[in-house]
Parts: C-alpha cells; sequence; structure tokens
C-alpha cells in the first residue's frame, strides 16, 4: 500500500508552527457572508485614545501654511475704496486643551473643540486709491470652537471610508496686527475688517479639514485586507459591512477566514455561532481585573468595572476550523519519518534485517476544533503507513495505522502576538492493513505517547512561546490584552497605543 506524496516538516518551518496553532488561533471564519469570524466593540474608552489622535491628526494638518486666496475690499469714508488681497496663511499654533470625542449614532465619531486658540501670519497686499501697498499681519483668536463628525463606513470591498459628515466653526475674540507699510492705518481700521476675517477663517479651517479626511480616505483604499501567513494560507480579515455606530459603541464586522494561498475556497455553511448583537455590560470573573466583556448568554449582568477596555473582540472557532479546512485541502498536514527516528522493530529485523524504514504520516479528516470554557479542544484523525526501503531504494509497504488524537490548548496574547500551550490529553492506534502479522498496537501508542510528550508537545510549546504577529496596522499595539474562553469563541480585551 502506497501514501500520497509528502514533503519535510523541516523545510516548511512556518506550516508546522501555524499547524500547532489550529487551537490558538480562533480568528474564526464565518459559514455565511452575514456571520462574522470576528466581532470587535470599541468602547467608551477607545475614545480618549480616539480623541488624543485625532487630535494630532488635527494638529499636525493645520499646523502648516495653507493657501487662502482671500480678496475684497471696503469703503473707508473720505479715503475712499479698499481693495485687498492675502493669498496664503501660516498657522503657527493651534491649542485644543478642551476637547470630547463621543460616538455620532449610526455615522461615526464627533469630535467638539472648546475655547481653543490659533494663532497664525499672513503676507497682504493692499490699494487704497492710487496707494499700493503690502505688508504682513498676525491674528491670534481665543474663543475658537470646532465641531467635526467623521463618517465611518465600506467601500464594498471589504476596506473602510471615511467622510468629513459634518463640520463647524465658531470664534468671535480675533485680535489683528498690521506690520510694515501703512500698517498704522490698517490697525486702526482692524476693527472694521475683523468681521469678514474671521468668516474667512472659519470656512478655510473646515476646507483644511476636509483635505486632511480625503487623504485619510485615499490611503485606506489601498490597505490590504489580507495577509499571507506561510506558503499555504492567508487570512480575511475585510469588512462584512459598515460599522454601527451608537451612543456607546462602535460594532465592527470582520470575515477573519483562513483560505488557501491562490485559491480562495468558499467553506461549507456551518450554524452560525450566537455572538452578543450589543456591548456587554459584565466580565468573565475568571479574568484577573473585572472588565466588561461578551457573554454568549446575551444577558448583561452589572458587576462592578474597575477598567472598561479600549477594544472587546469576540472570535469565533470557525477560523480554527478554517484554518484546519486550508491546511488540510492544501495537503499541508503530512510529514515523513526517517528510519533515524524510528525504534528498530524486532519482527521486521526477522524479515527485512536492517533495511532502513520510513513512517509516512498524514491528516485522513480534517481537523475538529472547537472552543469551551476550560479550554481549547482539538481531535486529530491521522494514519501511519510504515515502509522498508530496500536495497533497489523501493519501498515495501509493511502496515497501515490510523492514529486519533485529543489535544487542547490555552491562547496566549502579548502584545501584538499570539502564542499559548498545548497538551496532549488521548491517543487511540488501531491496525487497517499488515503484511507482517498482528501489530503491537499497544507497544507503538505508548511508544508514540512517550515520543510526543518527550519531544512533540515542548516543540510545539517552544514554538508557541514565541508567538506568531498578529496582522494589525502599522504602528497601533496591543496594551495589557487579555484572553476569555467562553462558549463557542474566544474574547480579547485590551487597550491600544500608537506608536508612529
Amino acid at each position: 500500500m502506497s501514501s500520497a506524496p509528502a514533503f519535510r516538516c523541516q523545510h516548511h518551518p512556518r506550516g508546522v508552527t501555524w499547524l500547532c496553532l489550529l487551537l490558538l488561533l480562533p480568528l474564526c471564519v464565518p459559514a455565511t457572508i452575514t456571520n462574522p469570524g470576528i466581532k470587535a466593540w470599541l468602547t467608551r474608552s477607545s475614545l480618549e485614545f480616539g480623541r488624543r489622535f485625532g487630535l494630532e491628526l488635527f494638529q499636525s494638518t493645520l499646523q502648516k501654511e495653507h493657501e487662502l486666496n482671500l480678496t475684497g475690499s471696503y469703503n473707508i469714508p473720505l479715503l475712499g475704496n479698499l481693495t485687498y488681497a492675502v493669498p496664503r496663511i501660516h498657522i503657527h499654533e493651534l491649542q485644543m486643551n478642551d476637547s470630547t470625542l463621543d460616538f455620532a449614532e449610526d455615522v461615526g465619531v464627533r469630535l467638539m473643540v472648546q475655547r481653543a486658540q490659533i494663532q497664525l501670519s499672513a503676507n497682504w497686499a493692499a490699494q487704497l486709491g492710487a496707494i499700493q501697498d503690502s505688508g504682513s499681519v498676525e491674528l491670534r483668536m481665543r474663543d475658537l470652537a470646532v465641531a467635526a463628525v467623521l463618517g465611518v463606513s465600506e467601500d464594498g470591498g471589504g476596506r473602510p471610508t471615511v467622510w468629513n459628515a459634518a463640520c463647524d466653526t465658531h470664534g468671535t475674540d480675533l485680535h489683528m496686527e498690521f506690520h510694515r507699510g501703512y500698517s498704522w492705518i490698517y490697525n486702526l481700521l482692524a476693527p472694521l475688517l475683523q468681521r469678514t476675517l474671521r468668516q474667512q477663517l472659519n470656512k478655510q479651517l473646515c476646507l483644511e479639514l476636509q483635505r486632511g479626511i480625503d487623504k485619510l480616505d485615499a490611503a485606506l483604499k489601498h490597505i490590504k485586507v489580507s495577509t499571507q501567513l506561510d506558503a499555504f494560507a492567508a487570512i480575511d480579515y475585510s469588512l462584512l459591512g459598515p460599522p454601527a455606530f451608537t451612543a456607546e459603541h462602535g460594532d465592527i464586522a470582520l470575515k477573519g477566514e483562513i483560505f488557501r494561498v491562490g485559491m480562495y475556497q468558499q467553506r461549507r455553511s456551518a450554524p452560525p455561532v450566537a455572538l452578543p448583537m450589543a456591548l456587554p455590560m459584565a466580565l468573565p470573573v475568571s479574568l484577573p481585573t473585572p472588565l466588561p466583556v461578551a457573554l454568549p448568554t446575551l444577558t448583561p449582568k452589572a458587576l462592578p468595572v474597575a477598567h472598561e477596555p479600549m477594544l472587546l473582540m469576540a472570535v469565533t472557532e470557525f477560523v480554527a476550523n478554517s484554518a484546519a479546512f486550508t491546511y488540510f485541502t492544501a495537503g499541508a498536514l503530512r510529514r515523513n519519518i526517517s528510519s533515524d527516528m524510528l525504534p528498530q522493530r524486532a519482527m521486521l529485523q526477522e524479515r527485512y534485517g536492517d533495511q532502513p524504514m520510513e513512517l509516512h504520516l498524514w491528516a485522513r479528516r480534517q481537523p475538529l476544533l472547537s472552543c469551551h470554557p476550560d479550554a481549547l479542544h482539538g481531535t486529530l484523525f491521522s494514519s501511519a503507513e510504515a515502509f522498508v526501503v530496500l536495497p533497489n531504494t523501493t519501498r515495501a509497504p509493511v502496515f497501515l495505522l490510523n492514529i486519533d488524537a485529543n489535544v487542547t490548548g490555552k491562547p496566549t496574547i502579548t502584545r501584538n502576538r499570539l502564542g499559548g500551550t498545548v497538551r496532549l490529553t488521548g491517543l487511540s492506534v488501531t491496525q487497517v492493513a499488515s503484511n507482517v502479522g498482528p501489530v503491537e498496537v499497544k507497544r507503538l501508542e505508548t511508544l508514540l505517547k512517550f515520543g510526543l510528550w518527550l519531544f512533540g508537545v515542548p516543540r510545539a510549546n517552544k514554538w508557541l512561546q514565541a508567538g506568531i504577529p498578529l496582522p494589525l496596522p502599522h504602528g497601533l499595539n496591543l496594551l495589557r490584552p487579555r484572553v476569555s474562553l467562553q462558549e463557542d469563541f474566544v474574547l480579547i480585551a485590551t487597550d491600544l497605543q500608537y506608536e508612529p
């Protein structure tokens, strides 16, 4: 009896690592387009992070030179008609000490800034009758208020899209000081020019904000919505639809499917997991610090909250099963073991002497993986065929066995890396066929358990301790992440940190 072609694992260390992470990567795949593999909630605690980030973006957008092209005229009694032009302005300082960020229901997020201060300068040109003049002006506004709404949606291809849903600025306390030329005249006329300049300045701030949002939206059109994990598999983390916003949280649904590289496959439909539809208010008590976390019962329960995480993520077990499906259909769950790794068997020595042996291992069925509150559970269905390599290099089949194993895993997350541990909980060996008489199944089962305990599990755990980077946007890091196992899905509660 022969086996299908196999590759040696040492040539594909990343593939082996991802196989070991099947139980530790429940970034699970939806059975249909309507069932997300990953569901995330941005809590109100994330708004403070967003506020700081938004203010930095707002300030970096505005604190530079801007085209203004402001022109106008003003009739001065006894002197005549004054025309002026301000081609551009340069914003030197923008202080926004009093600001808030809230969720804008059904739209996105809303930024409110009160009592902001802005300082800018500009060059000007003016003509009063036959007299032409030019110089510079410094402006300072102390009571600037800004209200802006950032709309967030999905572009139809799984990428986020943003737009300026609303913007309004208002400032009244404007101080002006002209320099050079006939500045002493214009400083006397400054109170008459303030209204026009205030209106133009308020308008310009919203225009510059619009340009900044347009640049951000253009950048989002080029972000990747899938990441290749190794030579066999990639993960699809595209949006399944527009994010949903309430006054309390933002709700994001990601596909989260692991698929074969170069061959997108639609998995057989599976029952959807009952994920909470709204942000829950209670946390499993097993976590070190109480945090609000999604519960499978969908029944919020009021518990004291010491700290609310910025991000809650419910990850169903379907991603792990999509990974199992992908690696199984790609033929990645195979391995050939040479004779120097196998114990000598007396019955083979009697028939074949000291001829070298090979053991071909492969998964005969897709592994089954599930998530429960106690652990991540997996059942592995494999077959093993032994061969003796004859002097003419041909392989003589010896016996065929079915080897089934039960394993459990515990996931861990450290910053942006996924790791954990695995443990063998059961092993069953049955004889399917033999050309050398009955195989000592019990003895072989004991040897396999000992080998896995001595070599296999420690090697897998060494890989898992190092972890694999999670696909996150550049500069964004998980801060103090915590993991909780639930029925059918894993919960991740974490804060966020941005490091440019």
